[in-house]
């Protein structure tokens, strides 16, 4: 008999635009990598070819509410089936830049989404998973809008959004993070890049690799 091989973990990275996710992530999968891990990295909204399409619906173009949520999960839904899901049943391990968390933070803190709503979409389309480890980047609005200004790149439409709405969407996810500390480790975020490494790495070391 062909023994099965166990699941693999799942790792999401968290926090208002401007928070510094990108180059951590790099540093989690090659340490993940380096301790002799096959880790599938991968995005939300995208992460496939359809879901990729959808990312730029969702950051380009306006819709009503109930459309963009719907959207994201539809993105989701796919990213699931094609990628996360298959990947994990593998052994592999994926490490993604956000999951149902943003969903939650941007869409039902910061734009007002019903909750009912999003806890119906949540459980029909991921029913009883959650990341195994989410690493939330918390940062004051203010730094985060002068980073993201800093690159010089155009902005999306969440990007242009007012300090008011990135005020609402990071006090979701602490609130998210209060409500499973569990899985949501809050990063402070305003650190120096070389700090934050070091913490993440910690944790992810205590977690996995005790």
């Amino acid at each position: 008999m062909i023994a099965t091989p166990p699941r693999g973990r799942f790792i999401t990275f968290e926090g208002i635009d401007g928070a510094g996710k990108s180059s951590q992530i790099a540093a989690v999968v090659a340490l993940l990598q380096a301790a002799g891990i096959d880790v599938e990295q991968t995005r939300e909204p995208g992460g496939t070819a359809l879901g990729e399409r959808l990312r730029e619906l969702l950051l380009h173009e306006s819709m009503h509410l109930e459309t963009e949520a719907m959207l994201m999960f539809a993105a989701r839904r796919e990213h699931l089936a094609a990628r996360i899901g298959p990947a994990l049943e593998r052994g592999r391990w994926v490490v993604c830049d956000r999951f149902s968390d943003a969903t939650f933070a941007y869409q039902v803190g910061g734009r007002g989404l019903d909750r009912g709503k999003f806890d119906t979409l949540e459980a029909w389309v991921h029913p009883g998973l959650q990341p195994d480890l989410t690493l939330l980047f918390d940062l004051d609005p203010a730094l985060a809008a002068a980073r993201v200004a800093s690159t010089g790149a155009d902005p999306d439409r969440f990007e242009r959004e007012q300090r008011d709405f990135f005020e609402r969407v990071r006090e979701a996810y602490l609130e998210r993070a209060r409500r499973a500390p569990q899985r949501i480790c809050v990063i402070d975020a305003g650190r120096t890049p070389e700090m934050i490494r070091a913490s993440i790495e910690g944790i992810v070391r205590e977690r996995f690799f005790r």
